[in-house]
Parts: C-alpha cells; sequence; structure tokens
C-alpha cells in the first residue's frame, strides 16, 4: 500500500511540474497563478500546497531535479577514468535536453539559475555546493591523470565548463544553433578549453589534489 501511495505522489508531483513547464512557458513566472497550476495538472489547488508551498519552490525542484540526474549519469557511467571531455559533454547534454523541452521555460529556468533572486539565495548556494559535490571528484581524478593543471582551484574548473554552457544554451535560445548542433557544438568548446587548461611540458600529472 505504501508503494502505491508512493506512486501518486511521485506521478501528482510530475504533473504539477509538467503543468508549470507549460504555463511558465507561456504566460510567464509571475503571471501564473497556483490556480491555474491546479487546473492544468488536474489537482485541487489546496493539493498543490501540499507539494510546494510557492511557485519558487516549483522552479526549486527542477533544479532538484537537475540534481538527481547528474547524480544518476555519474552513478550509470562510473568509471571516473573516462576521459574529461567525454564525462563532461555527456553531463551537461544530459542537463541540456532536460530543460529544452520548452524554449520560454528554459529561458526562466536559466535566468533563475545563473542570476538567482536575493530571496532564493540560500537555496541556490545549497544547490550549488550539491553540485560540487559531484562534479569536483571528477576534476580530482582528470587532474591526476594529467588532463587537468593541478595548480587551479576545482571551482575555477567548474566555471570554464559551466560558463561554457551557459553560452551553448544561450545560442540554443537565441537561434544560432539548432538542437541536433548542440552536442557537437558543446564538444567543440569544452575541447577548446581543455586545450588551455591542460599542464604545461614542465608539469607532471598530481597524485593527490589539495583545495581549501
Amino acid at each position: 500500500m505504501t508503494g502505491v501511495r508512493e506512486t501518486k505522489k511521485k506521478q501528482t508531483r510530475k504533473a504539477i511540474m509538467q503543468a508549470a513547464m507549460v504555463l511558465f512557458g507561456e504566460k510567464g513566472f509571475e503571471k501564473t497563478s497556483i490556480e491555474e497550476l491546479a487546473r492544468a495538472a488536474g489537482i485541487g489547488k489546496g493539493t498543490i500546497y501540499g507539494y510546494f508551498q510557492t511557485k519558487s519552490d516549483i522552479l526549486h525542484a527542477f533544479c532538484e531535479d537537475e540534481l538527481e540526474c547528474l547524480h544518476e549519469e555519474l552513478t550509470t557511467n562510473a568509471d571516473k577514468e573516462i576521459p574529461i571531455l567525454q564525462q563532461m559533454v555527456s553531463i551537461y547534454m544530459s542537463e541540456f535536453r532536460q530543460i529544452t523541452e520548452n524554449r520560454e521555460f528554459a529561458r526562466l529556468f536559466m535566468q533563475q539559475t545563473a542570476f538567482p533572486r536575493d530571496v532564493d539565495l540560500d537555496r541556490h548556494l545549497a544547490n550549488e555546493d550539491n553540485y560540487f559535490k559531484l562534479l569536483f571528484p571528477l576534476f580530482e581524478k582528470a587532474q591526476e591523470r594529467g588532463e587537468l593543471r593541478n595548480d587551479m582551484e576545482l571551482l575555477h574548473i567548474t566555471g570554464h565548463f559551466y560558463g561554457l554552457y551557459l553560452l551553448l544554451v544561450s545560442a540554443w535560445l537565441s537561434g544560432r544553433i539548432g538542437t541536433e548542433e548542440a552536442e557537437p557544438a558543446l564538444e567543440m568548446l569544452f575541447r577548446q578549453a581543455l586545450e588551455g587548461l591542460q599542464p604545461r611540458p614542465d608539469q607532471t600529472p598530481s597524485t593527490g589534489t589539495s583545495h581549501e
């Protein structure tokens, strides 16, 4: 019986988030009401409050789902010896596919994650910390293999990849590249960054990485 209830809760949560993706994309975040979300999801208004207290909570749920997808991606491809370029393309393309089902929602979501409002800052920072915990071990392994410079902070390396990912999403939103062009474009950007991040000839691969 517990399994049935959990399945029903997951289905309801998914229905709310799918309705939000459509309505936030069509009407905008501010102009979408909880009542409209409830109607679109086929549930009562009170049911939504059982899952999300505010519309901002729904956006944060997308961030949390993104982290869960990243964790699943890393678990599925648990071999940390895979070249870092391949790992980063796989991770960020998984994120790209998740958010680009609806163009206007993707625009809103990226604004929220890249430029969070002050009222959402604490939750944003918590999500970022969890994000770093997933990515940093991959970078440490890549440093040990000599794929990345060992004199760079892991946070700065993350910034390189995330900044290029933002560039890709921006180009997609503006129509400069199509969905089918996204993966080769991202691979090219990451490859170019890695060429600049590789150790100098006088550097040797690290046997361990220390960072604060």
